[in-house]
């Protein structure tokens, strides 16, 4: 499992939100958070990382380390 699968999982589940509220928080469909955190998506976008650590009110770099 990559990295960043596994920190949006903790983060996600740290603050307590759904993999539904986070997809509509980050404006994401669901399938491209849970294919994240299920490590099926390689490489996504810095816009996609953008979105979901905004939604997280994280950095990109607490996704990524």
């Amino acid at each position: 499992m990559s990295t960043i699968s596994k920190n949006i999982r903790k983060l996600r589940e740290q603050k307590g939100i759904s993999q539904d509220r986070l997809s509509k928080l980050a404006d994401i469909s669901l399938n491209t958070i849970a294919k994240l955190e299920l490590d099926e998506t390689q490489n996504p976008t810095i816009e996609t990382l953008q979105k979901i650590a905004k939604a997280l009110d994280v950095k990109v770099e607490d996704l990524i380390k």
